[in-house]
């Protein structure tokens, strides 16, 4: 952004000006008498281009009008660094489109929240919570996309607790592993407890036993240290990769952001899949040997340098 001011404007007319005007020659008589005029009044700012008047009269409505326009010329400048600053800052948080990002999800895989097979060479993580829209919109895609691919993907779950009334349902769903119905649990909450409008504890234990699942042991578990440790190093893990919003997803360890459509999904993950044939490593051993291995192990933005 570049800003002409009104001594640099001084110095175009000085330098620009081919035909010299007849005013210029005028004598200091003559001066007097026009200083002397009745009805002279002060420049304005739509007259300082005029070429009337001396040369000390045209500077001296040029130096107004950069008195008049300083404030607003300040603004403008102000303006445009926060803009730039602003700018800079959505970049910082842009990750890296070339990053590799080893995210840990052992513990989740451990705990049962996964949908699909070990040995699938494609691995995507879904961080969500139960009271995001956008998390059940692309429900259903993530549950298509592990038929579709017939054990060529897996999906794990990771929780991302953004909106606080989630919390019983993302403890729930731990206790819902706990017996082996994770998935069973997840499904049946989008439709009887999020698209119905009801994420409080009662209906909550109403679906669980609907799904035939101990509602005794998991009201119990429900409200242990372990479940409530289960969210919170879900959430430590995610921070380290400044996921901040939901759904967030990696592919094999690359990062991406909403919930897109299938299709889109289906590209990036044949994209992957061709990657995965190219290294001559086993899909079994892809993600442990390759993205969390060799992956980076901290968020980097695009506009940070690959490390060596």
């Amino acid at each position: 952004m570049k800003i002409i001011t009104s001594l640099a404007l001084v110095a175009a007319l000085a330098a620009c000006e081919q035909q010299p005007s007849r005013l210029d020659r005028v004598t200091s008589k003559d001066k007097g008498a026009e200083a002397a005029a009745p009805g002279a009044s002060s420049p304005t700012p739509e007259k300082v281009n005029s070429h009337t008047g001396s040369i000390e009269e045209r500077l001296a409505r040029l130096e107004q009008a950069h008195d008049h326009d300083a404030e607003a010329l300040a603004f403008l400048n102000k303006v445009y660094a926060q803009q730039k600053q602003q700018q800079e800052q959505v970049e910082r948080e842009d990750p890296a489109p070339d990053a590799t990002f080893a995210v840990n999800v052992a513990e989740d895989v451990k705990a049962g929240q996964v949908d699909g097979p070990a040995t699938a060479p494609i691995t995507i993580i879904k961080a969500f919570d139960f009271a995001c829209p956008y998390c059940q919109r692309v429900a259903t895609t993530m549950d298509e996309l592990v038929k579709d691919y017939n054990g060529k993907v897996r999906v794990v779950y990771a929780n991302m607790l953004i909106h606080p009334q989630a919390k019983p349902a993302q403890l729930e769903s731990c206790a819902a592993a706990k017996q082996g119905k994770y998935n069973e649990f997840k499904d049946a909450f989008w439709v009887k407890g999020f698209l119905a409008q009801k994420l409080d504890e009662a209906n909550i234990m109403a679906i669980a036993k609907d799904l035939g699942l101990d509602t005794g042991k998991l009201k119990t578990d429900m409200g242990s240290a372990e479940c409530e440790a289960r969210i919170q190093d879900d959430m430590k893990e995610m921070a380290k990769f400044h996921v901040n919003s939901t759904p967030t997803f990696f592919i094999n360890g690359k990062h991406v952001n909403g919930a897109l459509p299938k299709e889109r999904f289906k590209q990036l993950i044949d994209e992957q899949l061709k990657v995965v044939a190219d290294s001559g490593v086993s899909g079994a051993d892809y993600y442990d040997k390759v993205v969390i291995a060799k992956g980076e192990k901290q968020f980097r933005s695009k506009m940070d340098p690959k490390p060596n």
